[in-house]
């Protein structure tokens, strides 16, 4: 009964991690899919700069082909093992943990050779400027959209400020998406009228900041150590489970070793018992007549005609 306790409370433990791995495989890959976007922005306007090194060297762990494989496979491993865990199928556990172990030991190589401190310094904001004078030139249109849709996103403008766009370049105003609120040459009307509608900070230091890390970088990184701490347990509980299954089956092959003498075995006790209770029964039944005739004997000598007609004959 202990037994079977225990078996159910590993079962259900590994239900549980199981559906964590799901959960938590599924987040890894929307998170790492939100960043990548916006990490593309980035290389693309930091190409050929040491900034594009640094974001490279923080994020490519977290974005890495390998890790994005890794979630992937393990999604699919989490059913084998519910499955295994479902079925009490020695096989298919066995399988479950030494993949486990397999990806497990991938994930922290992969975490070892990835990880390196990337080297920026807030002056090596300046060589963005030098992507500035390519903006709006017809073959260069993807360094146009990347950064007009880089300054809507971040709510920036420039590198340093908006007047970069003045001096790298030929225009007379910024782009309309330096505005607060866009419209069609809403630019033009800030530079001339109103420069609050324009964004005041630069672009710079929010690039800086997303290279050092960001909220969602932090949240990859607790999701991969929670991963790692969950494959960990998944493995112990499995090696535990298979041995209390395994346990299980070799007494049960015990008792059907024994199980198939017990015919022949019964049916001598039977035959034994039967001479022994007739024996019984002979025995009981001579026992009840010698009873009976004694205590008629006895109902006699305490009848007083009889005990006077025995003290006659003795007298």
């Amino acid at each position: 009964m202990a037994q079977e306790d225990a078996v159910r409370c590993l079962r259900c433990l590994l239900y549980a991690l199981n559906l964590l791995f799901w959960l938590m495989s599924v987040c890894v890959l929307g998170v790492a899919a939100w960043i990548r976007d916006t990490l593309n922005t980035v290389l693309t306007l930091t190409a050929h700069t040491r900034l594009e090194e640094a974001a490279v060297l923080t994020y490519s762990p977290a974005v890495h082909p390998v890790i994005i494989c890794v979630c992937c496979l393990l999604i699919i491993i989490a059913m084998v093992g519910y499955c295994g865990t479902l079925r009490s199928n020695l096989l298919l556990l066995s399988w479950y943990f030494c993949s486990l172990l397999v990806i497990f030991c991938v994930e922290l190589a992969s975490a070892v050779w990835t990880y390196d401190e990337p080297s920026v310094q807030r002056a090596d904001m300046i060589s963005l400027k030098f992507r500035m004078p390519n903006y709006g030139l017809q073959r260069y249109q993807w360094l146009t959209h990347t950064w007009d849709s880089f300054q809507m996103q971040f709510k920036c403008c420039g590198v340093i400020y908006f007047t970069d766009w003045l001096e790298m370049t030929e225009m007379e105003w910024p782009p309309d998406s330096c505005c607060t609120n866009q419209y069609p040459g809403c630019a033009r009307h800030a530079h001339h009228h109103d420069l609050s509608d324009l964004h005041q900070e630069g672009c710079g230091p929010k690039i800086y900041s997303f290279i050092r890390g960001t909220k969602q970088l932090q949240v990859l990184r607790f999701l991969g150590v929670s991963i790692g701490v969950a494959q960990i347990l998944a493995m112990a509980l499995t090696l535990t489970l298979l041995w209390a299954l395994y346990c299980g089956r070799q007494f049960q092959e015990l008792d059907s070793e024994v199980t198939p003498g017990l015919p022949e075995d019964s049916t001598s006790i039977a035959a034994t018992n039967g001479t022994t209770t007739d024996a019984s029964k002979s025995g009981c039944g001579r026992m009840t007549k010698g009873h009976t005739e004694t205590s008629a004997a006895e109902a006699q000598l305490k009848d007083p005609q009889v005990e006077m007609e025995w003290l006659n004959a003795a007298g």
